[in-house]
């Protein structure tokens, strides 16, 4: 996993609204939370992704962005974004291009491992943070980076 202070890969990936979009797209309205999780519907991935999306207008507030990332195709995000209404980004890695290029891939080429990023937009990774099962890990991770933006008054994280 890249760890603070590395800069943060460029990538390309299709999106769950049938274009594109690449890092410099999601860091142009502020500092990004980029989470990779295993795959669409499954249940900690649901927990994982909900429990994001209950914080989404927290997230919002102090001028940070999210992003997902999986395996999955566009269609089964289209479906898990819908089902749930989340309000985030979610971007399809098929080929594992960003999963590898952030050194979250899972053991021997299978799966994905669960991480969050915090990224700056300089394209510095400012945290991180990886915990396979215990996902309520990445929620504190999540409103810890919130409660930072706002104690510093929204400055570039």
């Amino acid at each position: 996993m890249l760890e603070a202070g590395a800069r943060a890969p460029e990538f390309v990936l299709a999106n769950d609204e049938g274009g594109e979009t690449s890092l410099s797209d999601l860091l142009q309205d502020g500092p990004l939370i980029l989470y990779f999780y295993p795959a669409d519907f499954t249940p900690g991935c649901t927990k994982e992704a909900c429990s994001i999306r209950d914080i989404h207008s927290d997230i919002q507030a102090v001028g940070l962005q999210v992003a997902g990332v999986s395996p999955q195709d566009v269609d089964s995000h289209v479906r898990f974004r819908d089902e749930y209404e989340l309000p985030f980004v979610l971007l399809s890695d098929p080929d594992k291009t960003a999963i590898k290029m952030y050194d979250v891939d899972g053991p021997f080429g299978v799966g994905v491992r669960r991480a969050t990023f915090l990224i700056n937009q300089d394209h510095v990774i400012q945290d991180a943070v990886m915990a396979d099962v215990r996902i309520g890990r990445h929620q504190e991770f999540i409103e810890r980076a919130i409660i930072l933006r706002e104690t510093a008054g929204k400055k570039k994280a």
